[in-house]
């Protein structure tokens, strides 16, 4: 089979783990037959020395013809926060994305590994066999919503705002309750119910559709709750079905069961399961060029984009098993070296699971 694949390398470690991931789906093509052709194309930092603009039509463009968008983080350093280079990147760049492909979707499993359990902050035998999917609302809610600047009595006054419609909700409702019935058929709503009225509609719109689904048990957490719950109890979670700002602070909390940012990947889909797929964490431009990035994250994103735009499960379980053997001989990049093992660069740990993917 044949694929075109849209690449948007990114800023800072962007390019460096990238490039493992395509090594690593070129293997995937090489062991199963299939054919990905990769399209570069420039968004965040990298498109504004191009082209003086963070997401440039010709990007969207490539983007559009391609059945896959494969995307590094952007982002520049703090210390140049102020740089028309990064001013903005975020907003224009990252949402514009979300935007532009109605991208709703935000699917980012969180999952422990055996061999990552001596990086937890919590003891193992709470958080070992802890498996969740966090199912986050993508392009609605306060990061979408109206925002603006006023004087008032002398002072500045600034809003953004928490707005969702009944369809918005229930679009994504749909799709964690389809996810749920392929997982462990558990659903938990996470909003703030007791204070927001957009959280009330995020319920009586589950109350609404969780019949259609008599499969799949659900229940309810307010979001101080949740966040507590993920530390003192995670293995209790299937998926977590939350807005936009919620699902993106859970999900940097539930990184620290994995052991490292670096570990997670995540999926973006629209309602045609066309799909961005990207790392969670950043560009880390404090590292960049020096080998010490971990590509895991990367490459469990790659796999993430077999399984769901492509729907080749085979492929996408050898990328996650040779991952698997590669942290089992006891690879270890800077972020997850306190587990124990031998320290490696970006590229031998790439080198390690394209060996292991080719040898089945």
């Amino acid at each position: 089979m044949h694929f075109k694949i849209a690449v948007l390398k990114g800023d800072g470690i962007g390019p460096e783990i990238v490039d493992e991931s395509l090594r690593v789906l070129q293997a995937v093509g090489g062991r199963f037959g299939h054919e990905f052709d990769f399209v570069e194309a420039y968004a965040g930092g990298e498109a504004w020395e191009r082209y003086g603009e963070h997401l440039p039509a010709v990007t969207i463009e490539a983007c559009r013809n391609a059945d896959a968008i494969l995307k590094g983080p952007f982002g520049g350093p703090t210390s140049e926060v102020n740089h028309p280079k990064w001013q903005g990147v975020e907003t224009t760049a990252i949402l514009g994305l979300r935007r532009v492909f109605d991208l709703f979707m935000n699917l980012r499993p969180v999952v422990v590994y055996p061999e990552m359990l001596p990086l937890s902050p919590l003891r193992p035998e709470i958080v070992e066999g802890a498996d969740m999917l966090i199912v986050r609302e993508l392009t609605s809610g306060i990061y979408f919503g109206e925002r603006g600047e006023r004087m008032v009595d002398g002072q500045r006054q600034v809003w953004d705002t928490e707005s969702y419609t009944e369809g918005e909700i229930a679009r994504i409702t749909h799709g964690a309750f389809q996810i749920a019935r392929g997982r462990r058929k558990h659903v938990t709503l996470v909003a703030k119910s007791n204070i927001l009225n957009s959280s009330v509609l995020w319920r009586e719109v589950l109350a609404q559709i969780a019949p259609e689904y008599p499969d799949v048990t659900h229940d309810y957490l307010h979001v101080d709750n949740a966040a507590m719950q993920i530390v003192v109890n995670p293995r209790q979670f299937d998926v977590l079905l939350t807005n936009n700002i919620f699902g993106d602070i859970l999900s940097d909390e539930a990184s620290v069961l994995a052991g490292s940012l670096g570990m997670l990947g995540s999926a973006s889909l629209n309602a045609q399961g066309f799909g961005m797929y990207e790392p969670i964490h950043g560009s880390a431009p404090d590292i960049a060029g020096e080998g010490k990035a971990n590509p895991i994250a990367m490459l469990l994103s790659a796999a993430m984009m077999l399984r769901l735009s492509f729907h080749l499960e085979a492929e996408a379980a050898a990328i996650e098993q040779a991952i698997r053997s590669a942290l089992a001989a006891g690879l270890r990049t800077p972020d997850i070296a306190a587990a124990g093992g031998t320290l490696v660069t970006t590229s031998q740990m790439g080198d390690a699971i394209e060996r292991a993917l080719a040898a089945p």
